[in-house]
This record gives C-alpha cells, structure tokens and sequence, in this order.
C-alpha cells in the first residue's frame, strides 16, 4: 500500500493519463471532488476513496480499460449503481473503479421468445417497463429495483419479495457476455434449452465482480399473471408468526411472495408509507397468490385457513391492485423507511431453514439485550433470507463496533442452524470474516483457485468475498480437519 500521499498523487496521475488515453472525454474522474460519491456502496459504515474512477461507454472500452490496469498492475472494482449492501463495490485505495452505469441499453426485447439482451447499466425495473406493453416482465425484484442495475443484479445474485416463486437472478439469467482480465470476450450460458460443458455460468452469478467485467446480459422475462392478491396477516407474537409460514409451505402452498416485518419495522413503516398494517401486531406476514382469478381465489382461500388454524389474528386481503401495491409498498420502503427512527442501520443477510425461523428470531431478540441495540426485522420468509436492521447511530462511541458483533453473532446462528451468511446481498467486505465461521479451509482455497483461473493476476475486486487463510487465522476460526490443524504454519490470534 502506497502511504507517502506525494506518490500516491504521482500515481493517480499515472493511472488517469493511461485511462484518458484510451476513453473519451469526460470518462475519467481523478479529482477528489469527482470521485467522493464513490467511495462506498450502500453499506456507508464503510469507505475508501479511490484512485481514479473509469466510466466506460461499450465493450470496446471496457477493454481497453482493463488493458491499462493489466499492464500498470492496478487493481479494479466494478460497480453498477450503487446500491449493494455488503461493500461489494467499497473502492482500493491503489485501486480504480470501473462503472458500468454508462452501458445503459436494452439492446434487444423479442416478445415471441421472451427474453431481452440489455447491457448492465440497465435498470432492474427499466426492463420489466419495457417488457410491460407486451404482457412481460423480469421477476426478481430486489428492493432497490428502481435503481440497481442488472449487472449489480449478477454480481450479487439478487433475489426480491418474489423469489419464492420466480427464483434469484440465477434462475432468470440465459447467458452473460464477459471481459476477461486477459482482454478476451467470453460468453457463459445459452439461449438454448441446454448447453454443453461446464455450467460457468452459475459459477459467475454471485461471483460479486471478482472474476470478469459483465458487459451484456440475456434476461428471461415472463408472462405478467392475470390476477394478484394479498393477504396481510397480523400475529401476537414472532414465533407463532415464524411457525405459520412452515405451515403455508408444508401445505403445499408455494406464495408469488410471503414477508414477514416484525413491530418495529411495521411501527418505521406505516407513518412513512401509510400502507395499512396492523400497529397492534406482533408481527405481520404479507402472502401473495398469483394466477387465473379461479386460482388465486383458491389459494388465497387456502393460505387464509392455514394461517387462522396457525394462530392469526386480524387478516385482510387485498380487493384491488392499488390496495396489493399498498400493502407491498410498506416492504418494499422499510430500509429507507429505517431512516425515520435511526441515524444508521447495519442489514444482515443471513438465510436459514424455515423450520427454524422461530428459534433464530428469539436468538436476535435474545442478542438486542445482549448488544443494547434494536433490531428491526423485515425478511423473505419464504425461503429463509432474513433481513434484520440493526439500529444504531455511527456517532455514538463503540456503537458500530457492537452492530458488527450483533451483526456476526445473527450470522453465526445461521450457519448453526444449517444456513448460510447470505442469500442476495454478497459478501463483500461485511462478512468476510463470516466466511471463515461457513467454509472449511479446503474450501476456500477451492474458491480462490476458481478465482485465478479467471484472474490470474487477482486485480478484479480483490480483497472481497474471499477471505485470506492467514484472515481466518487472525479471526481465530481455522478449524481441525480430519483430526489435524490445517495450514499449521499460519500464525493463531
């Protein structure tokens, strides 16, 4: 790391004359000014100015960009629109950024197969807008879908509200253009039913920027439903409210969405959207059914038995679209709504068997007396992804410092339980000492032989995702192997 500043500035220099070179005008930002709305992600807690910051317009330069950083050996982190919640996209100091928000197009939308070629810098919701005059639309629904773009979308694996039903990103992806660190074009997956070899392309989706530049993407769209409704269900407690959504599951019933939003989340909520929930409740669930009229009247009819028969009190159910947008809008508005009653929140991402949504959600009730911190929960309570909001305010001594263990310790519990550290939001710097409490060692150096095989020279978003052996040692979490201390000539903290 360059400390002597005189350097650090030569470098700069350096860096933004070879970029200048081969972008056009305007393409390069190297003045502090210009490069400060980069230096964190949706995670603020944590920042780091960059070097220089590349806004390339095509495939072209993107190259060309990653040319000059190959041979100046200065490393890149990608970045969409900002919005991610883990420092996936927190710049290097000897680092540039590489935003793709210019390459902004829908290349092309065809109806008749349902699939629409955009290129990253396109917004999530800018596709289903297109798609919309033709009875289409792009499924995952990340909270931030009016903003974040696709390849942000790829990078994290998002998912949305309606995942349950329509699957993550993964699950709705065709193919991916790539450039490589190596300056090659290389494209993963297939408009085709099925494609030969290694399936690289699951392995890129998620793989937060550390392995190629997203340059295109074929997006599956799908039929809009021709009815939708809600149910709003209010619950005296959280673990009556955690059971009933194994119920609705072990029904047979699979919802187009099923949230949860605890108290605190519903009384940060309501004021600032007003979108009907039950202030009294404990805890509310939203169940979603979509379909024919004949089948969503059938399920609604369903999940409304089984959630009284699992101890619902006060249910409603939406009569129009503009009430089931009112409903949904309060769960698509509760991080920012958390702004209302805290000066900062730190959201984890921890996903779980549904089987144990209960026991987890006493064990962070149990942690918000332990830390001194609330913690507002609103979650995907389908599949498992929480989402709990740790409140608290980055001006009060110590107070980040014990969101952070709050933070660690709910993730510890997911991975106890058999989850896992994150469903959508990545890793990125947030978690990465998390990563040594999921994965064997053997495991992660897995992860970062599939990293140099893409990036032989390990410049694409270093430092995330993947954590060190010698950072594990350091967290203390190296475990016994087979009876033996792996890696024994790292130093143990």
């Amino acid at each position: 790391m360059i400390t002597d500043l005189s350097k650090l500035a030569a470098r700069r220099h350096e860096v933004a004359q070879a970029l200048a070179a081969v972008l056009p005008a305007g393409c390069v930002l190297a003045a502090p000014e210009d490069t400060r709305p980069y230096e964190c992600d949706g995670l603020a807690a944590y920042r780091q100015m960059p070097l220089v910051v590349a806004l390339p317009h095509d495939e072209a330069q993107v190259l060309a960009v990653l040319a000059v950083c190959r041979g100046l050996g200065v490393p890149i982190v990608p970045r969409g629109a900002g919005t991610g919640l883990s420092g996936g996209a927190m710049p290097i100091a000897e680092g540039i950024v590489l935003s793709t928000a210019r390459l902004n197009r829908i290349v092309r939308l065809d109806a008749t197969s349902r699939t629409a070629v955009v290129q990253p810098g396109v917004r999530n919701l800018a596709i289903s807008e297109a798609a919309a005059p033709h009875g289409l639309y792009y499924a995952p629904d990340p909270s931030s879908q009016i903003a974040c773009t696709i390849g942000g979308n790829v990078a994290e694996n998002s998912g949305g509200v309606h995942c349950l039903k329509y699957g993550l990103t993964v699950h709705n992806v065709l193919r991916v253009r790539v450039a490589t660190i190596d300056g090659d074009i290389v494209e993963l997956g297939s408009e085709a039913p099925d494609a030969p070899g290694l399936d690289l392309l699951s392995v890129f989706i998620g793989s937060e920027g550390m392995l190629g530049i997203v340059t295109e993407v074929t997006v599956r769209l799908v039929p809009k439903a021709l009815c939708a409704r809600v149910i709003m269900a209010s619950f005296g407690d959280v673990v009556t409210a955690g059971n009933a959504v194994a119920h609705v599951i072990a029904a047979g019933i699979i919802p187009a969405g099923l949230e949860m939003m605890d108290r605190t989340s519903v009384s940060m909520v309501e004021p600032f959207v007003h979108a009907g929930y039950d202030l009294d409740a404990a805890a509310i669930l939203l169940c979603e059914a979509d379909g024919t009229v004949e089948e969503v009247d059938d399920e609604i009819a369903r999940m409304t038995a089984v959630l009284r028969e699992a101890g619902a009190g006060a249910i409603a159910v939406s009569t129009t679209e503009a009430e089931r947008l009112r409903f949904w809008s309060g769960r698509k508005n509760a991080f920012p709504a958390a702004g209302r009653i805290s000066p900062d929140y730190y959201c984890m991402d921890g996903t779980i068997p549904r089987k144990h949504l209960a026991q987890v959600l006493t064990g962070i009730a149990q942690m918000e007396v332990k830390y001194g911190l609330r913690c507002a929960n609103v979650f995907h309570a389908g599949d498992g992804n929480l989402h709990p909001l740790i409140l608290f305010d980055a001006n009060r001594p110590d107070e980040l410092h014990r969101a952070e263990a709050f933070g660690a310790e709910i993730l510890a519990l997911c991975v106890a339980v058999g989850g896992t550290i994150t469903g959508e939001h990545g890793v990125g710097v947030e978690k990465i000492d998390s990563m040594c409490v999921q994965f064997k060692p053997t495991e992660l150096a897995a992860f970062f032989a599939v990293k140099k095989a893409f990036d032989p020279p390990m410049l694409l978003n270093p430092g995330k995702a993947i954590p060190t052996l010698h950072r594990c040692a350091e967290f203390g979490r190296l475990r016994v192997t087979n009876g033996a201390l792996p890696h024994a000539n790292l130093p143990r903290f």
